[in-house]
């Protein structure tokens, strides 16, 4: 008698745990990019692309661009933050609803800034999700490290003469967030290190440090040449302080 109890209390609770593995439950999840030494990236610079697939298969289950504002400079840069402390606010997310009906280990793949090609960042991470357990909140934030370059001057393969001469090499730097660098500001350009490498015909020229001037973001210097040739020519940003990076480059010609 007690091996056939014991068989049917068996029996109820596979038949309980079968039913209640099986109920499909839709459960949100929010991924947030945050800026390495910045906001959130957002809107305003065209989002993050985040993608959310399935570990082992690698199929996508969602995706879609991160949208809203970078956040509250002063929660995010300037207050000491405490355990448990909200800094997100009302900053850009992704937050996508997936139907799963057991646990379900994710990968969270996220490329930023999503429309800044030359300084793009893919980063990803992993978790799992159960059922009725969303991740929301704050939710997952992955870190973006960088700076976005962009060589504004010379322009690409600009055809001009050695009269021309000195050229402007000039650059626009922004954080990752599209977070402006002023001399002095939050984020003090003067403390980067901006600087073109300069080639020509495919051999090492010059380096030539980039000043940063009172338009915000805005990096330049002269370049002085006497020979003809093709130019290449490569920027970097560089905090040391962080070891944030970016990098653009470009050509011109000069007969």
């Amino acid at each position: 008698m007690r091996r056939i109890v014991i068989l049917v209390c068996a029996l109820v609770v596979q038949f309980f745990t079968t039913n209640l593995w099986a109920e499909v439950t839709s459960t949100e999840i929010t991924v947030r990019a945050k800026a390495k030494d910045a906001k959130f990236i957002g809107s305003s610079i065209g989002g993050a692309m985040v993608i959310i697939r399935e570990a082992d298969t690698g199929e996508i289950l969602a995706k879609g661009l991160t949208q809203g504002s970078t956040g509250d400079t002063g929660k995010i840069m300037k207050t000491p933050r405490e355990r448990y402390a909200p800094i997100a606010g009302g900053a850009a997310h992704f937050t996508a609803a997936l139907d799963i009906s057991e646990p379900v280990f994710l990968t969270v793949e996220v490329l930023a800034p999503y429309i800044k090609k030359q300084a793009r960042v893919v980063a990803q991470t992993q978790t799992w999700l159960v059922p009725g357990k969303p991740i929301s909140g704050e939710g997952l934030v992955v870190e973006i490290p960088g700076m976005v370059v962009d060589l504004l001057s010379p322009q690409t393969h600009l055809y001009t003469g050695l009269d021309k001469s000195p050229f402007e090499i000039r650059a626009n730097v922004v954080m990752m967030c599209g977070c402006s660098l002023t001399d002095g500001g939050l984020w003090d350009g003067s403390k980067i290190e901006v600087t073109a490498l300069v080639k020509r015909d495919g051999r090492k020229f010059a380096t030539v440090p980039l000043k940063i001037q009172d338009t915000m973001n805005t990096f330049s210097a002269p370049f002085a040449t006497d020979l003809p040739g093709v130019y290449e020519i490569l920027v970097y940003a560089y905090d040391a302080r962080t070891g944030n990076t970016g990098v653009d480059r470009s050509s011109f010609i000069v007969k």
